[in-house]
């Protein structure tokens, strides 16, 4: 079986903003000098909720290692009480395969390709693919709900793909 192709197109925050929020330093974004003018801060660039049930903001590092090509999407996730945010910490571009909140809908994904110094801010229940590193094992600085302690609130809910597709990546270079 043939599986269909899909190409990314570049991660932009007016395509990604019904999923989340890409975090990048941009002119429209509040910003100010910082530090006796040493800093410019770029200031609450994405919305961050984790706060649901009484759950409490987390900061991690996942270090991801390149799919083997083809890349094969075959199941999304969402995380239905929180927000996630990704920050690459590397310079090498990496995918972003995204879908809609509420029931999974295969014919709304979408697939990204984000570049080195742009993270993404995965709304509350928005499906996702885990990160998807390109052509070397990348870490990434991820912001996210920790478990309260005894609390067995199911918060990563996995999809399986009816139609598993094939990320073309033709023309991408690092």
């Amino acid at each position: 079986m043939t599986l269909p192709l899909r190409a990314p197109q570049p991660l932009t925050r007016e395509e990604f903003a019904p999923f989340g929020d890409v975090i990048e330093a941009h002119n429209d974004a509040k910003h100010f000098a910082i530090n006796y003018g040493q800093t410019e801060r770029y200031h609450d660039l994405a919305d961050i909720n984790v706060s649901e049930h009484e759950g409490r903001a987390i900061v991690s590092l996942f270090r991801s290692t390149p799919l083997s090509s083809p890349v094969t999407i075959k199941l999304l996730e969402r995380h239905p009480h929180s927000s996630q945010a990704f920050m690459p910490l590397g310079t090498q571009p990496y995918l972003v395969v995204v879908a809609p909140p509420g029931d999974l809908d295969e014919s709304a994904i979408r697939v990204f390709l984000a570049q080195p110094g742009q993270g993404v801010n995965y709304h509350a229940g928005t499906w996702h693919h885990f990160s998807l590193a390109l052509n070397t094992v990348s870490d990434f600085l991820v912001i996210d709900r920790g478990d309260v302690e005894g609390e067995t609130l199911n918060n990563c809910d996995e999809q399986p793909l009816q139609q598993p597709f094939i990320i073309d990546l033709q023309g991408i270079t690092a």
